[in-house]
Order: structure tokens, then sequence, then C-alpha cells
């Protein structure tokens, strides 16, 4: 097999494999391999940090830390110094590795790799879910995702992200959309509602709603109301189809109504009544252009939050949730956790990490057959007992 073929493996290929390694590895790395095995081996230990305050989620690095010194028939020995789901400082050494030099080498791109991104998620996750600790959320990172492995990955983050924040009383992360990744959130299978285009399909938002539950009798009706523009209209008509489901809370709504137009019946001027009845302080609180958007702009801002709300009510229909959707960031958590938006569910995607550069995180050895010794400059990393 040819190292192209390797490489074209993709997840397919066994990550712990010692060719897939040094194919996907940092050139310079393999050679510091060859070099060190020719002039002769020695123990070190690396310490790992990022630059940034983030959340430990350190579990996929480990694990595969533990893979290869299985196939391999090496010895790692990699110490965490920050449980999963707890804070980790800016500079503070997450884990200390120690092996052999030769082994080690080749193994810093790929570990780094699986742990920056998943940490700087899970801190994202953890913010969101205290921004709004009475909101259940749905993790839907799969579609923006660059294969199965980011997926993976973030699904993960997301995951210990919530469970730190659950333990300081939110609601936090629930579920994820498929069912790859479900057992992150401790369930057998995937969550979600239905996509625009089994709307588009069924011709009308009621008739989606008939068929959704014509096949899934048992399951809660969660319905998608903006593929027509009529959210409050097309909510409405369903819920009166379904009074008994409305009435015993087994029906949601959701808003996903994208940032091109307002929520039916909104714009500009009544969502600013919205929030002035409901929220008057948010108004006079915002801080920059992103967050009056959030407030009161296009696609589902708290103000269209507020208005479904509303409308819902006035019809008869306090038990029918709210589920909302579309660029729910940590910093539009916040905004809707300032106009008290009564939102029951969201879905996001978005604690992917936005800057990417925020993510790397970098390693350093730290020590050369137990000798301190680490470039000038990051003495900081180096163990307070000497090791």
């Amino acid at each position: 097999m040819t190292q192209g073929d390797h490489a074209g493996q993709g997840a397919l290929a066994d990550p712990a494999a010692y060719d897939v390694i040094a194919d996907r590895t940092d050139a310079y790395f393999n050679r510091t391999r060859a070099i060190v095995e020719h002039f002769g081996d020695r123990k070190v230990t690396y310490a790992i940090f990022l630059r940034r305050p983030v959340i430990s989620a350190p579990r996929l690095m480990v694990d595969w830390f533990r893979a290869v010194a299985a196939k391999q028939g090496v010895d790692i020995d990699c110490t965490i110094m920050f449980p999963e789901g707890t804070w980790v400082g800016a500079g503070e050494p997450l884990a200390y590795v120690t092996g052999s030099f030769a082994w080690l080498a080749t193994l810093e791109t790929l570990a780094l790799q699986q742990l920056g991104p998943a940490c700087v998620a899970a801190h994202n996750a953890y913010q969101m879910a205290m921004a709004l600790p009475h909101v259940r959320f749905m993790a839907m990172e799969a579609r923006h995702c660059a294969g199965f492995d980011m997926q993976d990955q973030m699904a993960y983050a997301a995951s210990v992200g919530s469970r730190a924040a659950q333990k300081e009383g939110a609601l936090g992360f629930v579920g994820g959309a498929n069912d790859a990744t479900a057992h992150y959130f401790g369930t057998g299978k995937g969550l979600g509602t239905m996509p625009h285009a089994l709307v588009g399909y069924a011709g009308s938002t009621l008739r989606a709603a008939e068929m959704f539950h014509e096949v899934y009798p048992q399951m809660d009706l969660a319905v998608l109301v903006d593929y027509f523009g009529r959210e409050v209209t097309d909510a409405l008509e369903v819920c009166r189809h379904f009074p008994e489901l409305a009435a015993t809370g087994r029906i949601g709504v959701r808003l996903d109504t994208h940032g091109g137009r307002f929520l039916e019946g909104l714009d500009p001027q009544s969502s600013y009544a919205v929030l002035e009845r409901h929220s008057p302080g948010s108004i006079r609180r915002y801080r920059s252009d992103k967050e009056l958007s959030y407030l009161v702009g296009t696609g589902v801002s708290a103000a269209a939050i507020w208005r479904m709300r509303e409308v819902l009510d006035e019809a008869g229909f306090p038990h029918v949730r709210i589920i909302a959707s579309s660029g729910f960031s940590v910093e539009k958590c916040l905004s809707m956790a300032d106009a008290h938006a009564p939102v029951d569910v969201i879905g996001t995607g978005s604690f992917i990490p936005d800057r990417w550069s925020e993510t790397y995180a970098t390693a350093d050895i730290v020590a050369y057959d137990g000798t301190p010794r680490v470039k000038v400059g990051r003495e900081f990393l180096l163990r307070r007992n000497g090791g």
C-alpha cells in the first residue's frame, strides 16, 4: 500500500497504526525520530497546554495514547492535571506525557489535534448552558463538521461542557442530532424535529405534522414552522388540529427563521414593542449592533420568541413548547438570557469554535531522562516538584 493509499483511507484507517501515524504527522517529527534512534533514545516528558482558558476535555487524546501504547507495545504515561470537565487557566499544563522520545516525537501532531478543539468547544457548551440554565440544549454539530472525526470530537466536547454546567444546576445538553454520538449524552438515539425538506415535500406545515404523527405516533410532535413564512399561522393551525397533544405538552414549535426576514407579523418597530412589553431593560442594556440584532433583528430574535409565546398563550396553548435554532452561539445565548426569552429547547452546533486559532494546543518537552529542561520563556510549564 502506498502513502497515498494510507491517506485516502481517512477515518477508516486505524489511527494507532504506525504507518497511519507516520503519514499524518509533521515530517520534521518523523525526521526527529530517525535522528534520535540513530544517536540513542531518551525518556522525555512533554507538557501540553493551551493559551486560553478552557474546560478540560482530554478523554479522546488519552484513549488514543492508550491505543497506540497497546498496539505498538510502548510505554506511554499520560498524567492529566485537570479532571475532565474542570476549569483550566490559560497556559496551565493540562497534561504531562512521558515516554520514549523517538515515539512521542511522532505522536505530538495527532495528540494535539484531539485535545485543543475539544477543550474550547467544551468551554463554549458550558457557557451556553450556564447562560440559559433552564433551557434544554440539543447538539446539532454534525452538519457543520469536516467529517465524522470532527463530529465525534465536537459531540464529546458538548457533553463535557454540559455535564460541568449540570453540576451547577443547569439542564444543559440532553442529546445530540444522530445515533452515532448519542452515547455521549446517555441516550441511545439521536434527537430532532423535522427538516425543511419534509415540509416542502408535504406541501404544508400541517400536512408535514400529520405525516410525522402518523409514522411516529408515540413521539412528541415537534414542528418546523418557518418554511412558508407563516410561523404564527402555521403553529396555531397545527395546535388546533392536535388539541390533545397541545394540551399535554407534546407539541413543540421550532423557530428557524433565517436572517433575511422577520418572524411573521414582526418588523423593527413591532419587535421593539414586544420586548417593551416583556423585557424593557434588555433594550436599554445592549452593547453592540450584534446584540441588538439578537434582541429585535431578523431571524430568531428574542422578540420573535416572545411573540410566539404571546400568540400561543392567547390562543389557549400555554403548554406548547418553543424550540429555537439558527446561530445560537455563546453571545446569542447571553442576549436571550438578558431578554428572559421564553425558549424551552435550543438546537445548536455553534459551540464549535469560531476562531480556530484559539484551539491550538501546544506541547513542549520539559524533562530529558528526568532532568528538567525547557526552552527559554516556557519555564512555567515545569512541574513544581521538578519532575
